[in-house]
């Protein structure tokens, strides 16, 4: 094998795309998915992958240093793109050192690992963080995220992100290790745990059961197709420059209801139900604690050195993400039942 990487997270909704694109891509790299599956990893979103030669899958918790430290001295990893995290805004409201425990000491856990394996050669080798665009905290109407701009986190979620941002850069500048990060926007797209707002409220649409929106839903959001983020992980790994920060975003900016309404629209021409039928499901509901106004990512940087764009409209995207949850009812059962996590014991224990 000409590399072995280590993705953490890689059974969870971007880290799955991630995996698939790298291990599909890229035959001759060893590709170790390491992922403690709770509620939001689910190894059957890489069903289709399982049996590569180049794809194995480790069950564990990088906060566990000896259980790290065992996986870097079994595949002598040069590469990570570490991915794991808690990333739902509104479970880091309810149990804030979850937040913590995985985002901040999880990645310590990580850097030491690295930093320890790596100090006789840091030649040919990268640690890959992968980040938020909530570290930035809330715009007003104008502008936009760049990479130069100030960390403000507003949530425990992204305050935890913000903190793991600081360590990388921290063990760059200290110990020398070879690090990069990227910032996102908000992903969407197959395989996406259906507590966040597009697999919902598909979800509540098919089933006429209210869609519910924050506030107003005048909270704004770049939304990034989640396979032109992995394509973008990919373009940055492999020609990023190391001590940089890269923000990716979709360019593609909308309000909250708005995205619903054309949602609703979409899921009327696809359930073949008369026009305005589902957005009489919309039901507003209290806004979120410190809900941040609006996100909006200039990914001018990565496009400009590293020639990334998005491949998709929103438009084109959110059809095609409609169109794999209803032609997927089996995996949505799985996830909202629990089923899911049974397949771990199936595919894996009893080999």
């Amino acid at each position: 094998m000409q590399r072995t990487l280590l993705i953490t997270g890689g059974a969870g909704f971007i880290g799955s795309h991630v995996v698939r694109l790298f291990v599909n891509k890229y035959p001759d790299y060893r590709i170790v998915n390491l992922d403690a599956l709770t509620y939001a990893g689910n190894l059957e979103n890489l069903a289709d992958v399982k049996d590569k030669p180049n794809y194995t899958f480790e069950k564990g918790d990088i906060t566990d240093e000896a259980f790290v430290d065992q996986l870097f001295t079994s595949y002598q990893f040069d590469g990570v793109i570490h991915l794991a995290a808690e990333s739902h805004v509104d479970r880091s409201i309810m149990d804030p050192l979850a937040f913590i425990r995985t985002n901040v000491l999880g990645t310590a856990v990580l850097l030491n690992a690295c930093r320890k394996y790596w100090q006789d050669s840091m030649e040919g080798k990268l640690f890959y963080h992968v980040s938020t665009d909530e570290v930035y905290g809330t715009l007003g109407a104008e502008g936009f995220f760049t990479e130069e701009t100030p960390y403000d986190p507003r949530s425990p979620y992204s305050a935890s992100k913000a903190s793991s941002d600081h360590l990388v850069m921290a063990y760059h500048h200290t110990y020398h290790l070879p690090v990069i990060i990227s910032n996102c926007s908000n992903n969407y797209g197959s395989h996406h745990f259906p507590e966040k707002l597009i697999p919902l409220a598909i979800r509540n649409i098919r089933q006429n059961k209210p869609v519910p929106v924050y506030g107003k839903g005048e909270n704004v959001r770049d939304w990034l197709w989640v396979e032109d983020h992995a394509r973008a992980i990919d373009t940055i790994f492999h020609k990023g420059r190391t001590g940089e920060t890269y923000n990716i975003g979709g360019f593609n900016e909308w309000k909250n209801i708005d995205l619903i309404n054309l949602l609703c629209m979409i899921m009327d021409k696809k359930l073949g139900r008369a026009p305005g039928t589902s957005a009489q499901l919309i039901t507003f509901v209290k806004d979120r604690a410190g809900h941040d106004l609006r996100y909006a990512i200039d990914a001018t940087k990565l496009n400009k050195e590293l020639g990334w764009q998005p491949s998709l409209q929103f438009e084109e995207g959110l059809e095609k993400t409609v169109d794999w949850y209803l032609a997927n009812e089996e995996w949505l059962q799985h996830v909202t039942s629990g089923a899911y996590q049974q397949y771990y014991e199936e595919q894996y224990q009893k080999r």
